[in-house]
């Protein structure tokens, strides 16, 4: 991916062979020791971790734009809340996604299941994270990626990356530059949601249910927030147990509980369940029905999930789409500034134009499917390719066509577990956001710190666990 200027790395990195060695040695070390870990996806061992790959320095990253979208996150929270309470506007939106996308359309079914039984449980968690790219555009803006409403990661482990540029800075004599490096502490942010909601469930001995995948590689990522649950409240027990252990202990109590092992569960936080990977058989299907029937409190609910959707987020692009859901005119107008384009492919004149445009022009645009987790998106001639396939079947509605964002590049080592880098690499900016709410009221709603996840410039993807992207923070600049 090219770009049309440079962001200046934080420091010059003016080290001689062996002292470069030294310091990545110690800053591997410092971060293993620390926690920047996952386990090894070649090798996997349950007893053992190797560190997560991160960024020797933090990345610089205009200050403006970094405040700029931290503070719109509580509006964007709203925004994704009232989404998921309007029903009239899912089915809508989305009835032509779910007649093509067969996951999509399970995740309605449920939805649908329950909107007609009538919700067990009102109130919905959401720990989101909206994710941004900095743009080279006529003017330089700051763009919105996607905003994920599941499963939103890293939070665990992006503290602690920022503590230790914090020490690798001092430890390079630059104590002078903290100033410039964000405090940040997502997980704790996260986690208050989540003991907020197990204190509206009212009943103490309930427990916490973090939903997980039968093998888990971003471990420690995920034991942070069960552990920083312990510190905010040391009487809420946190059990973790996968889709497919549920099939087999999960069941409903007589007045529509959630009980797993003979324990009432208050809130279920999903960590896993935003793939088709996820659900193998019938039957994990059925528990995820089973627990959306339940009172648990649920991160994300049925409805928050979908409300993350890629058709959903295309939707609120179009024009007086906002407004049904936030009448200020300068708070519309702050979230359109960081839309970028994107682009139904349903069957009209609109769609017509922008897929002949994208078929001669392929570089400048991106095709996105209804999926989570990475990796799923598909980029220059294959726009072309896949565009031309579909361009005459209705498979084409389960996708949409998003503007090409194009970031800034600097210069960054890389470092992972086997090899170290030196590269050319942009940056991905998340926001974490909590929110807890009904149908009539929001009831808690915070920005809730960040993430930076940085890549390779000649990289289209980025997915720490996929083993593209690498974990950072940002350095803040004029």
């Amino acid at each position: 991916m090219m770009s049309t200027f440079q962001l200046q790395p934080c420091i010059n990195l003016d080290l001689s062979q062996r002292e470069l060695q030294d310091l990545i040695d110690k800053a591997k070390d410092w971060t293993l020791m620390h926690g920047i870990s996952m386990r090894s996806k070649q090798n996997f061992n349950k007893s053992q971790i190797q560190i997560a790959p991160f960024t020797l320095l933090p990345s610089s990253f205009p200050k403006k734009y970094f405040e700029k979208v931290k503070n719109i996150q509580v509006l964007l929270n709203e925004i994704m809340h009232k989404v998921a309470h309007d029903d009239n506007f899912i089915r809508n939106t989305l009835k032509g996604t779910i007649e093509v996308d067969d996951f999509t359309a399970r995740l309605f079914n449920i939805y649908e299941t329950v909107y007609k039984e009538g919700f067990a449980q009102d109130i919905s968690l959401g720990l989101f994270r909206s994710d941004y790219l900095l743009h080279n555009g006529i003017n330089k803006e700051i763009k919105q990626v996607e905003l994920n409403t599941i499963a939103a990661s890293f939070a665990g482990l992006s503290k602690i990356v920022s503590e230790y540029h914090r020490y690798i800075l001092t430890e390079l004599g630059h104590a002078d530059k903290l100033e410039f490096l964000p405090l940040n502490n997502p997980v704790i942010g996260l986690c208050k949601g989540l003991t907020q909601a197990w204190s509206l469930y009212d009943d103490s001995r309930a427990v916490i249910l973090i939903v997980v995948e039968d093998i888990t590689y971003n471990i420690s990522d995920q034991r942070f927030h069960e552990f920083e649950i312990r510190k905010l409240n040391p009487t809420i027990k946190v059990i973790r147990r996968s889709l497919n252990d549920l099939v087999l202990v999960a069941q409903l109590g007589s007045n529509k509980e959630l009980i797993v092992d003979d324990l009432v569960v208050a809130v279920v936080y999903f960590r896993s369940g935003y793939e088709l990977q996820a659900y193998p058989t019938e039957k994990e299907w059925d528990v995820r029905l089973l627990i959306e029937r339940s009172k648990a409190i649920k991160c994300p609910s049925i409805q928050y999930h979908l409300a993350g959707t890629k058709k959903i987020q295309q939707a609120l692009v179009e024009p007086n789409v906002l407004n049904m859901f936030i009448k200020e005119p300068s708070a519309v107008a702050k979230i359109q500034e960081i839309f970028t384009g994107l682009y139904s492919l349903d069957f009209n004149v609109e769609a017509e134009q922008i897929i002949t445009k994208a078929i001669c022009e392929p570089e400048k645009y991106v095709l996105k499917p209804q999926r989570e987790g990475g990796g799923n998106n598909l980029y220059n001639e294959n726009v072309r390719i896949y565009l031309t396939k579909m361009k005459n079947s209705k498979e084409r509605t389960a996708w949409i066509l998003m503007d090409r964002i194009n970031p800034p590049s600097q210069k960054n080592y890389l470092i992972s577990s086997s090899d170290t880098l030196l590269s050319d690499v942009i940056s991905e900016l998340g926001i974490y956001g909590v929110i807890i709410g009904n149908r009539t009221d929001i009831l808690y709603n915070e920005e809730a710190g960040h993430i930076l996840r940085t890549k390779m410039s000649t990289e289209n993807e980025g997915g720490i666990i996929a083993g593209v992207g690498v974990l950072d923070s940002p350095y803040l600049v004029t």
